[in-house]
């Protein structure tokens, strides 16, 4: 079985990556879950990935897409993958 295409960058107990998750597991969409450093300085990972240091942050190798901001991301999977995509 190959890896997921969608890798979420999320913490433990995050309500706006919880949003994330919530649309991901609506749209029954394989995804790998990576928890990050809660301190913000040392998210270097994200950083790298980003350009930022915040979470959630989404990498989407479907479509090429990395963003972050729940409300974005949210937007973003709709428009992608729900009805009418």
């Amino acid at each position: 079985m190959s890896d997921p295409a969608i890798t979420l960058y999320r913490l433990q107990a995050c309500p706006f990556c919880e949003r994330v998750v919530r649309k991901l597991d609506a749209y029954d969409l394989d995804y790998r879950s990576r928890f990050v450093e809660p301190l913000h300085s040392k998210r270097n990972v994200v950083k790298r990935v980003s350009g930022k240091r915040t979470v959630p942050a989404i990498v989407d190798e479907n479509t090429g897409v990395t963003m972050t901001e729940s409300a974005n991301i949210v937007q973003y999977l709709d428009a992608t993958y729900g009805e009418g995509s």
